[in-house]
């Protein structure tokens, strides 16, 4: 009888997960040119599974795959962050709306996510923090309890991390001031506070969006 634990990743679905959560949120890979026995030499499967993966991951718009020169991991551009925050500003607010309108907001999970934040303020620790970050906010997209709306918001982790760790090193003290944005995001959510929780939600937003264009 077959074991009933975790599902055994394909050679393309491990190539894929570790290209988009770990190499395109690596802010040293933007800009660089990935070849398919690079990536197939890291990881350990053959060159076939790579393509399929850098296939799927083009269809994305996440890397650009350049005739005898690989896979271009392309910097985020002024356009696609100013459309990356504009898209997570309408879809967190209305999650901010609706779990505050039905009861439904995970003041236990935020804090905790929070808590967890704090101790993770250590450059080495930008990955973790940013990962916490993004968990932070599909908390408060998953408390709607749309099935559709958490797969569409979790389409836009990788950009959201990639763009979240480039924030983290444009500017000194980032990770302080993120720590004071979510707090405002929480206390508006746990007052049952929409309009705060929103005004938040969009200045935490605004906040990042402008440290990114600036750096």
């Amino acid at each position: 009888m077959r074991s009933m634990g975790a599902p055994v990743l394909s050679g393309r679905d491990k190539a894929y997960a570790y290209l988009k959560d770990i190499v395109l949120a690596d802010p040293g890979m933007q800009g660089r040119f990935l070849t398919e026995q690079e990536i197939a030499d890291r990881i350990g499967v053959s060159r076939t599974p790579i393509r399929e993966a850098l296939l799927m991951l083009a269809a994305e718009d996440l890397v650009q795959l350049v005739p005898k020169r690989g896979a271009h991991i392309a910097p985020l551009s002024g356009r696609e962050i100013t459309e990356l925050m504009e898209l997570r500003g309408i879809v967190e607010r209305y999650a901010a709306q609706q779990a505050i309108g039905t009861g439904a907001v995970p003041v236990e999970a935020l804090a905790a996510l929070l808590e967890r934040q704090h101790g993770l303020k250590g450059q080495e620790d930008a990955k973790e923090f940013i990962a916490a970050d993004h968990l932070f906010h599909a908390t408060l997209v998953s408390a709607v309890g749309n099935g559709l709306l958490d797969r569409h918001y979790d389409g836009l982790r990788s950009r959201q991390i990639r763009a979240g760790i480039v924030a983290l090193f444009s500017k000194p003290g980032r990770q302080d001031a993120v720590l004071r944005e979510h707090q405002a995001i929480l206390d508006g959510l746990a007052s049952g506070d929409a309009d705060a929780a929103c005004a938040a939600i969009s200045g935490h937003l605004e906040t990042t969006l402008k440290v990114l264009l600036a750096g």
